[in-house]
């Protein structure tokens, strides 16, 4: 299975800031060590083009953010400091969830992008550690490249995917399904096509039947080609910002559910990892790492099925 990875483009940050850039190069690292997939399995995505990006965000926005004209309360909310580097970083992370959605449309029927699920960037501005949103900039580019007709987003960050509800509103060609804590960032929702929102404490089986009841809605009343799905790690029990208390056997049991009914409608799968923030970071790596493997594993038997 292709797998896209950008974590040699490295965003700065000060000691003790609270987003762990290193699980990206830890999961590079531990998805080799432990065989799950080769070195050729690896690629390094093209950055996403301006076009790419401004199907989706404003012109004004995307050229204040390229040339460092953001204002500190722009920056503020996005959580990073602005730097050449961060700009880099976030056109590539875009650019990985591009390259895995056209290898599974071209017949992989599933890739990955190890990073992505950048959520929170809406049209005109970034937040939430999000500057340009993959989701949307992916699915805008498959329907333009004449790849996919209609887009289903299965989105299960802990957190709501506000700024893919805000970039396609009324776009009834882009489906969002986003599971999240209701009480959880951010707190003014934007909403999405689809939205099932927690209760903080919810435990693993109340979670799953309504991962699989949320998945299903959305695969019918989509329509969709292609999915993109937000694998999160952040609503690990064992999350800082989470407050949910899902297992990691909950959330392997998530990734099958939402693996097993896209296979069923016969829906190609752009993997992208979402948020994690738990305290120790081979926590957030092992939670990525099982759904990298699982998702490699249907690979593997689809392929022999053929």
């Amino acid at each position: 299975m292709k797998c896209f990875y950008a974590d040699q483009f490295v965003l700065p940050l000060p000691d003790g800031h609270r987003f762990p850039m290193r699980k990206y190069a830890r999961l590079r690292e531990r998805l080799l060590s432990e065989g799950v997939v080769t070195p050729d399995d690896l690629h390094v995505p093209p950055a996403a083009t301006d076009a790419e990006i401004l199907r989706c965000h404003d012109l004004d926005y995307y050229e204040r953010a390229k040339t460092g004209q953001l204002t500190e309360a722009e920056l503020r909310r996005i959580g990073f400091p602005w730097t050449p580097q961060m700009i880099e970083r976030s056109r590539r992370s875009s650019g990985a969830t591009l390259a895995a959605a056209r290898a599974a449309l071209a017949g992989d029927g599933m890739a990955a992008n190890l990073a992505g699920g950048t959520h929170h960037a809406c049209r005109d501005h970034g937040e939430g550690f999000c500057v340009f949103n993959d989701a949307a900039i992916t699915a805008r580019a498959m329907q333009a490249e004449g790849l996919a007709r209609r887009v289903v987003v299965i989105d299960c960050d802990v957190h709501q995917g506000n700024g893919t509800a805000d970039i396609t509103r009324g776009d009834s060609t882009i489906f969002t399904f986003s599971i999240h804590g209701e009480k959880n960032f951010p707190f003014r929702k934007v909403a999405g096509d689809l939205d099932i929102g927690l209760p903080d404490g919810t435990t693993d089986d109340a979670y799953l039947e309504l991962v699989h009841e949320g998945t299903q809605r959305a695969l019918m009343m989509s329509g969709a080609d292609l999915a993109i799905y937000i694998a999160g790690a952040d609503p690990y029990e064992g999350d800082r910002l989470g407050k949910l208390k899902i297992s990691k056997a909950g959330l392997l049991a998530r990734d099958k559910i939402v693996f097993e009914l896209c296979e069923r409608a016969g829906l190609p799968v752009a993997i992208a990892m979402g948020g994690g923030y738990a305290r120790d970071i081979e926590d957030i790596v092992d939670i990525h790492v099982q759904t990298i493997r699982l998702a490699v594993e249907r690979v593997r038997a689809w392929t022999a099925r053929r």
